[in-house]
């Protein structure tokens, strides 16, 4: 990205967070964005004074036709809307900042086609997550001993906050030690989706994975920074998939193993043991019972 792109990224960054919105939010607009910006220098588009309306509906529609750089297949039709609502707010920046003739948002969304989006979902079993905790220890076996530990009290913590605390992938990866109360043992989520705060009991399994890794591994590392995870989101994704390789079952290497996958399985696992549809909304920090009720449509579609 040229200067002028990288400034007007930064300055749109500063402003999202001194309007309020979470983390996670900052971070996905700030991304989306940055996608729009090398877009436009493939248009010639070197400075955003010069950006129109034309050009705007120009690159939803190239949206819709790009392919999906993580999987097979076109962008999800929740991933065109967080680009769309991305360069919406960018439109609202630069008129705030006083660029005559700055374009307008669009407002354009994507319909959500539910039955769609719970067929993609394809939630491991109970005894699929047991196989794949199990397995843990057989991970990573050409490294060094401290390496592998390492690794293994990370993926341990996946485990415990993605599946057994049903954190979003956002929640997890931006929790700072001082967000655990051991005392209390509780995990404290500060401006999950929708800004919303909640606090989260840890039961046995999941109090003793977090203590582990924080008093056996991260408190022994010299870190500049108080995040739990020591390891950004790209490394966590490749120990699941090494995890995945060294399962023998066949139906466990052919799933999509995710953060939001386990999320998602520990939200069809609650609601098969009995737990009602209300209190795992509370549990995920759903702000409707409609989010919640797809995992009652995905154990259906299961049998």
């Amino acid at each position: 990205m040229n200067s002028n792109h990288i400034q007007t990224g930064l300055h749109y960054t500063q402003w999202l967070s001194a309007l309020g919105f979470s983390d996670a939010v900052v971070y996905e607009y700030t991304h989306r964005v940055n996608d729009f910006f090398e877009w436009l220098q493939t248009q010639d588009v070197s400075h955003i004074t010069a950006l129109n309306q034309n050009q705007i509906k120009n690159y939803f529609e190239y949206l819709q036709t790009r392919p999906n750089k993580r999987r097979k297949g076109a962008l999800s039709a929740s991933h065109l809307n967080h680009n769309y609502a991305a360069v919406d707010k960018l439109c609202e920046f630069l008129h705030q900042m006083g660029m005559d003739g700055a374009p307008v948002p669009m407002n354009r969304r994507e319909k959500m086609n539910n039955e769609e989006r719970i067929l993609k979902i394809e939630p491991f079993t109970q005894s699929e997550i047991k196989t794949l905790q199990l397995a843990i220890e057989n991970t990573f076996e050409h490294f060094t001993q401290a390496q592998r530990e390492a690794k293994h009290e990370q993926l341990k913590l996946v485990f415990a906050l993605f599946y057994g605390c049903g954190l979003r992938r956002s929640e997890g990866l931006k929790l700072n030690i001082t967000n655990i109360d051991f005392d209390k043992r509780t995990v404290f989520v500060k401006q999950g989706k929708n800004y919303k705060d909640r606090i989260i009991p840890m039961n046995d399994g999941v109090y003793k994975a977090v203590e582990s890794y924080v008093y056996n591994f991260r408190n022994r590392c010299k870190l500049q920074h108080k995040r739990l995870f020591i390891h950004d989101a790209s490394a966590i994704v490749t120990s699941l998939k090494e995890l995945q390789n060294v399962c023998d079952s066949e139906a466990i290497r052919n799933k999509r193993l995710t953060l939001h996958i386990l999320r998602h399985s520990i939200a069809t696992h609650l609601l098969q043991n009995g737990m009602s549809v209300e209190s795992i909304s509370r549990f995920l920090g759903h702000s409707s019972l409609e989010s919640t009720q797809i995992y009652t449509h995905i154990l259906e579609n299961s049998k």
